[in-house]
């Protein structure tokens, strides 16, 4: 067991590389409207729109094959070389991003190569979480691996926070005149938040550098014990496939359609469907993260005394009761604010986009909107802050980065990665309705939770 001085240190070597992998990931997403207009044609910005949506999934799609290519490596090779692998893998993607011509310099290749590097960043992710998770919970004594590995759950969302935090502030420092400001930061400064992501990705390394091997792999390396062809001793053994399976069907999909409908739909419903501006939409967010964060390790710490399968599932459950009556709040909520502004003369700002105007709300609107998306986060910490525990003690030491790798990214990065594509898509669909898009959210989780509360047991922690 980890002294408390050494178990902070892993804690925060290993929390510190993943929320600069979790930044490089979804600082594509956050700057989603802004990439469209760069590298697809102008002609049509709903196309454009639905097209870098669709680049910013196939990250998503291609992170399970990560999982399946690093998680083997991390089984035989080690924890720590991987994670570092795929940390240098995931900050060259990024930055390289930065330097891409757009669409009007270089045509049709300018998107193909920003696909390409997209999928480099879905692999590299594949392979980081599993890692950072494992080696964690294999410095934890295994009746704090709720608590301990809980610190990791908040980078995904922490990298969310920073993305947005580096994009607001970049836009407002290029130039004192903000209409100035917002057409130098489309021409150009969105590359900045990519360019500056190599300077953390440096730093992360040399950290992690001085990193030590998981105790329990070294320990289980020295003996002998570790893994010939974790691949098929994870998926071709009856045993573990199952609770691969069911780790899949019954935990993380659920969680997965969880969290990215209470961060990334909540945003693009606020901008494209509310048609928020541009700052709110995003310290909208940006104050919900802040306040909801610390949950992720209320409940990684309540998991560790009342059980991992309940907090999860209630999370679930909330979500697919309450998902439509909030969207719907946020939405009247902004249309009652702008015809109250029409009403008083009060004038919208101008526009932040050419594709249509924004509003701006006041102030008793803005926070009643900050409370909303805190609520659809705290589902999400309630979903994701037991998880990582959950998953690593449904399996054993000599297959569990593989394992546990392979369910959480198919169930993050395809069922949830797809949810602002897919909910988007249905949007355009059928337009009477501007909710119809949470249907996709609402019926994984609910399917999810029916699955998760008859056939998945509670993990005991026998598995070291």
């Amino acid at each position: 067991m980890e002294a408390p001085k050494d178990i902070r240190r892993v804690i925060w070597a290993s929390s510190l590389g993943t929320l600069i992998e979790w930044y490089d990931f979804y600082i594509f997403g956050s700057l989603a409207t802004v990439i469209a207009t760069q590298f697809f044609p102008k002609t049509n910005p709903t196309a454009a729109l639905l097209s870098v949506l669709g680049t910013f999934a196939a990250g998503f799609i291609v992170r399970p094959f990560g999982a399946l290519v690093f998680g083997r490596i991390g089984d035989l090779v080690g924890r720590k070389y991987t994670f570092l692998l795929t940390l240098l893998i995931m900050g060259g993607s990024t930055f390289a991003i930065g330097l891409v011509p757009g669409y009007d310099s270089i045509g049709a290749a300018a998107p193909i190569i920003v696909l390409l590097l997209r999928l480099l960043q879905g692999l590299a992710l594949g392979g980081e979480y599993g890692g950072a998770a494992t080696y964690v919970a294999e410095h934890a004594p295994p009746g704090r691996r709720g608590f301990h590995t809980s610190w990791i759950q908040t980078t995904a969302t922490l990298g969310l926070f920073v993305s947005l935090g580096v994009i607001l502030i970049t836009r407002h420092v290029l130039d004192p005149d903000p209409a100035a400001s917002i057409a130098k930061f489309n021409a150009w400064g969105w590359r900045i938040p990519f360019l500056v992501s190599i300077v953390l990705v440096g730093v992360s390394v040399y950290i992690r550098l001085r990193m030590n091997e998981s105790p329990l792999f070294a320990k289980l390396k020295k003996e002998g014990g570790t893994s010939t062809n974790p691949l098929k001793e994870s998926f071709t053994k009856k045993r573990n496939l199952r609770m691969v399976l069911l780790a899949l069907f019954g935990a993380t999909m659920g969680q997965g359609v969880v969290w990215y409908t209470g961060q990334f739909y909540a945003q693009s419903f606020l901008e494209n469907t509310c048609k928020l501006d541009f700052d709110q939409s995003r310290t909208i967010l940006i104050w919900a993260i802040l306040f909801a964060t610390p949950f992720f390790v209320v409940f990684g710490a309540l998991s560790d005394r009342v059980g991992r399968k309940w907090i999860m599932l209630a999370g679930m459950l909330l979500a697919v009761v309450s998902y439509r009556p909030l969207f719907k709040e946020m939405q009247r909520s902004t249309v009652q604010a702008v015809q109250l502004n029409a009403a008083t003369d009060i004038p919208s700002p101008s526009p932040v986009r050419v594709d249509h105007p924004s509003v701006k709300v006041d102030a008793p609107t803005y926070w009643k909107l900050v409370g909303i998306v805190f609520i659809l986060i705290l589902y999400v910490t309630m979903v994701y802050g037991p998880i990582a525990a959950f998953l690593v003690e449904l399996f054993p030491t000599r297959i569990r980065y593989t394992s546990m790798s392979l369910p959480y990214h198919i169930g993050n990065g395809v069922f949830g990665g797809l949810t602002p594509f897919i909910a988007t898509l249905l949007t355009t669909m059928r337009q009477g309705d501007v909710l119809v898009g949470l249907w996709y959210p609402i019926g994984i989780a609910a399917l999810c939770f029916i699955i998760g509360a008859v056939y998945i047991n509670e993990p005991t922690g026998k598995n070291a």
